[in-house]
């Protein structure tokens, strides 16, 4: 019944909460020198890491990290979108060394929610667009690599003469990882009408 679930819920995330409580009672000192930059994406893997080593069953988690939306002031090599990537890379380098050997089981997905238009704006940033790139980190990985269609920047090859067309749908990356890396097969439980061919993986 509906109660029942509700009830089994309920007692998950208590016990969940318990498990993390007892995590917190010692400081957390990350492996191998690892730093990771005072940022809230900093501490969310710092967290992630310390789960994954507290051996608590952790399968998946969910970090998000705002500021993206860089409408003004973008800058280049030392402007605002720099900075950003530059957190992002920190935390997720300090995440990789934290972990070490233990990498080997894990697996990072990247992604944004939109992409930024080509063109700058008036104001010396980007609006809200269509492509954008993923990345993925983890030990089974073969990284190294930008894969898929690049779709170019020639004006005719703009969507609505703005926006980089999307090349890639986000669903066959998740797919990839939810079949090799979680092992379930059942794409279309997960992403139903969504046509996934192994044979084409990425």
């Amino acid at each position: 019944s509906r109660d029942d679930l509700l009830g089994v819920a309920t007692r998950d995330a208590l016990d969940s909460l318990d498990v993390f409580a007892r995590l917190d009672q010692a400081p957390y000192v990350p492996a191998n020198g690892a730093r990771y930059p005072d940022t809230e994406l900093g501490a969310q893997l710092r967290d992630v890491a310390r789960a994954i080593k507290g051996r608590v069953g952790l399968e998946i988690a969910f970090l998000d990290t705002g500021g993206w939306d860089t409408h003004v002031l973008e800058g280049a090599s030392e402007g605002q979108l720099a900075t950003l990537l530059r957190g992002l890379a920190d935390a997720l380098a300090a995440f990789r060394t934290d972990l070490g050997d233990l990498m080997a089981d894990v697996c990072v997905l990247t992604m944004s929610e939109f992409g930024r238009t080509v063109a700058e704006n008036g104001s010396t940033g980007t609006d809200h667009g269509r492509g954008t790139a993923m990345m993925v980190l983890g030990g089974t990985v073969r990284g190294g690599r930008v894969l898929g269609a690049w779709p170019g920047l020639a004006p005719d090859q703009l969507v609505d003469g703005r926006d980089l067309a999307v090349a890639t749908d986000f669903r066959t990356l998740f797919s990839e990882v939810l079949v090799h890396h979680l092992g379930n097969p059942d794409v279309a439980a997960v992403f139903p009408g969504f046509a996934w061919d192994d044979a084409r993986r990425l």
